[in-house]
């Protein structure tokens, strides 16, 4: 089996899945996070150059089952997954946590993109804005003016060329009082979101709720039609079905 990691789901269908004789786990990361958090299989880093890159390896490897874990913004490799496994004959499951839903009391803003998020935050006078769309995607935000950026990520981000910013260097799961604690401290009046939905990093959905604060939420991209569950139990019932009948 090949998992496609890098989310809290993979880790959890890891470390539920290693132990099974019946399974050889291979679990693949893009190696963008310098500390991952994967134990009790076998771990691939990198890429594997595209569909037809990761179609050659499902043959060499002889994987029968691959099973896409990546994040829910994640654009690019649903799609190759879908296209390869088509390809190469093997099954596919995706594991997509649901996104989140506003709640009432909640300000959110939903937006395109990362692009369109940027050009909200100055539609709308924001000052003070924590950013937590990841150090990879930090583009949009740079040329902005007149706003005061507080940037979590898992390792420092690159800064440079904001007119004001500070990383916070953090990672989840993060817990309400804290994320209160943060956006109290730092005066924020925006938060800028993906929608990854998931319990890891909600509590500063809530938390924004709570103390009134404007939230401008990205929608996730499309995804391929594939096989698709929620959340880890789901997938340990349909890979478990699977290997009672053989994967075919």
């Amino acid at each position: 089996m090949l998992l496609l990691g890098g989310t809290t789901e993979a880790s959890d269908l890891t470390a539920k899945l290693a132990r099974d004789e019946r399974i050889e786990l291979i679990v693949s990361l893009a190696g963008r996070t310098s500390r991952p958090l994967v134990r009790d299989a076998q771990l691939r880093a990198g890429g594997f150059g595209g569909a037809d890159g990761l179609a050659r390896y499902l043959g060499e490897e002889s994987i029968a089952l691959v099973v896409d874990a990546t994040h829910p913004f994640a654009a690019v490799m649903p799609f190759n997954a879908a296209t390869a496994c088509q390809r190469a004959g093997v099954l596919l499951l995706k594991i997509c946590r649901p996104a989140w839903a506003p709640a009432e009391g909640d300000r959110w803003t939903t937006v395109a993109d990362l692009h369109e998020a940027a050009a909200t935050l100055v539609a709308r006078g924001a000052r003070r804005v924590l950013l937590t769309t990841g150090r990879q995607e930090l583009e949009p935000f740079r040329p902005l003016r007149g706003i005061t950026f507080f940037v979590r990520a898992i390792v420092p981000p690159d800064l440079r060329g904001f007119e004001a910013a500070t990383a916070v260097v953090a990672r989840g799961p993060f817990e309400l009082s804290g994320e209160r604690a943060l956006l109290s401290e730092h005066a924020i009046d925006t938060l800028v979101s993906k929608n990854s939905g998931g319990a890891a990093t909600a509590a500063k959905i809530q938390a924004a709720r709570e103390l009134c604060i404007e939230v401008v939420m990205v929608r996730r991209p499309a995804t391929p039609e594939v096989p698709l569950v929620h959340n880890v139990a789901e997938a340990r019932r349909w890979i478990g079905a699977r290997l009672r009948t053989g994967v075919e």
